[in-house]
């Protein structure tokens, strides 16, 4: 085969090239309209076509690149630049130029684009990617045997609870199996899953541990100190009312879960009274706290 001379760039209107009877590359539906979607939003083509100018019949045939020039003409683009290439070309020659430029792209490694996938947190750009269903189907079926135990330098690493700890533990380790085993998910974003390693490492720099069952713990005292913070859930201090209906947690009404025994027996025998006087309903011991605060703002005002 002879040698294709340097091909130019040429800038044009794509409703003036002409398009392949027989293309071997096809694109479903969805696929195409994804591709206009991406043009018109660029504004321009991101990827070149290369174009045969058959300078006999003066026309400029589409040898690669048919769906991006279809789509630049869809999206409403005056103009677009293509390799253009003005040697003369058997059609044998243009049906090899054709098939290769359609078939010589390589593949993907799948294992490289499921991570490169899963980093686009925009659901624009995983649009804008133009994976299809089937494809995603498939990532999901990958595995990464670069990250299994054979290929890592790795060191086991044991938490270790207090006995009274122990029982706490079991039972979040065995709710969160149920929900494995339930094909659960729990979403967060991955600044949250930052923040937390950072909170953690600020815990243990702090108190020079390097335990992150005691660093957990240490994170979990602070904001037992701040319950009452969790209130801006649910209440407008300027508004002094709630921000919804339903119901809060006491806690973060008394920003405490404890209080003293014999302060807590002292509220217990008035709940008690009030309940067998009927000024407050069974199952509803709660309406104590509310008909005390209302006396106070009444003698208050």
């Amino acid at each position: 085969m002879t040698q294709l001379s340097k091909p130019r760039v040429v800038e044009g209107d794509p409703r003036d090239l002409t398009l392949l009877d027989v293309n071997a590359r096809f694109m479903r539906h969805e696929q195409f309209q994804r591709l206009v979607a991406n043009v018109r939003e660029d504004g321009h083509l991101t990827s070149t076509p290369l174009v045969w100018h058959d300078t006999e019949s003066g026309r400029r045939i589409v040898l690669s690149g048919n769906h991006r020039t279809k789509a630049a003409v869809e999206a409403g683009l005056p103009s677009i630049f293509w390799l253009e290439i003005t040697d003369p070309l058997p059609h044998q020659k243009q049906i090899a130029l054709q098939l290769s430029h359609n078939a010589i792209n390589g593949e993907d490694d799948p294992a490289t684009l499921k991570a490169l996938y899963e980093e686009l947190e925009d659901v624009s750009m995983r649009l804008y990617s133009g994976l299809d269903d089937k494809t995603l189907d498939l990532l999901d079926e990958v595995t990464v045997p670069s990250l299994a135990e054979a290929n890592l330098d790795f060191a086991t690493v044991q938490i270790v609870f207090l006995p009274e700890e122990k029982e706490a533990a079991e039972k979040a380790l065995e709710a969160a199996r149920k929900a494995a085993s339930a094909d659960a998910r729990w979403l967060a974003r991955i600044e949250q899953y930052e923040q937390v390693l950072d909170t953690l490492d600020s815990v243990k720099g702090a108190h020079n541990i390097g335990n992150v069952a005691a660093a957990f713990a240490i994170v979990l005292s602070v904001v037992e100190r701040h319950l009452g913070e969790l209130a801006e859930g649910w209440y407008d201090p300027d508004e002094q009312t709630a921000k919804r209906k339903g119901t809060a947690p006491i806690e973060t009404v008394l920003a405490t879960r404890t209080m003293p025994a014999d302060a807590a027996a002292v509220v217990q025998r008035a709940i008690d009274h009030m309940e067998r006087e009927g000024d407050i309903a069974a199952g509803q011991r709660w309406r104590a706290l509310e008909l005390w605060a209302a006396d106070y703002l009444a003698g208050a005002s």
